[in-house]
């Protein structure tokens, strides 16, 4: 299984290029619109970390915004998000301004709230970092052998979408999703990568997949 691994310059993909191999990937670290249009690979992940915007800028710089959904939307090239790699994927975002997204899936990126439900707590830390609980909405292949477990966090803003885009909520004062699908495009909020063997299977889950 050949994957593509998108590196545009922003927060390091090592840590995502070695869980992709051990969990059984041949992965290749692809960085222009050149070298994402060229390379025969099967699989496309995503990552991302920092401003979403600053990622957006770099993104579009390099052409791979183009490249990314010729391979989508044309050939059907299954994709997967990571953390602001995720974000990065709908149609807005909101983070020191406004931001236009790549537009492969319908939603809106906010900041979370640091309010609880309930109001009975103390305002929440933000950004949310560690491990928590992701519940997945229905029986998606992403989370086969997987379930309902802890994966590891860090970020401040969440997808606001249709629940029909929805795979996998999380609790942080409110819920928010932590997974999200349509199509060929799939993205976890989470960090699979740091999420150790659990994480290592939704991988293998995503290499697997075959979307109807």
């Amino acid at each position: 299984m050949k994957v593509a691994l998108i590196d545009y310059g922003v927060g390091n993909v090592q840590s995502v290029l070695n869980s992709v191999r051990r969990s059984g990937g041949n992965a290749q670290v692809v960085e222009t619109h050149e070298d994402l249009t060229h390379f025969q690979f099967d699989r496309v992940i995503f990552p991302g970390v920092g401003a979403i915007g600053k990622s957006l800028q770099e993104f579009r710089a390099r052409g791979l915004d183009s490249a990314l959904k010729e391979a989508v939307l044309d050939r059907g090239i299954p994709l997967l998000g990571i953390c602001v790699g995720m974000q990065m994927l709908f149609q807005e975002a909101e983070e020191f301004g406004t931001h236009k997204g790549l537009g492969l899936l319908p939603g809106r990126v906010v900041r979370l709230k640091e309010d609880t439900k309930d109001n009975s707590q103390i305002p929440l830390r933000l950004p949310h970092v560690g491990w928590n609980t992701v519940t997945p909405s229905g029986n998606h292949p992403l989370f086969e052998n997987v379930g309902v477990t802890d994966f590891y966090f860090v970020h401040s803003y969440a997808a606001e979408c249709d629940d029909n885009v929805v795979l996998a909520r999380t609790q942080y004062g409110h819920a928010f999703p932590s997974a999200v699908g349509h199509g060929a495009v799939l993205g976890v909020q989470f960090h699979p990568e740091k999420s150790s063997r659990v994480g290592e299977q939704l991988i293998r889950n995503f290499l697997a997949w075959q979307p109807c």
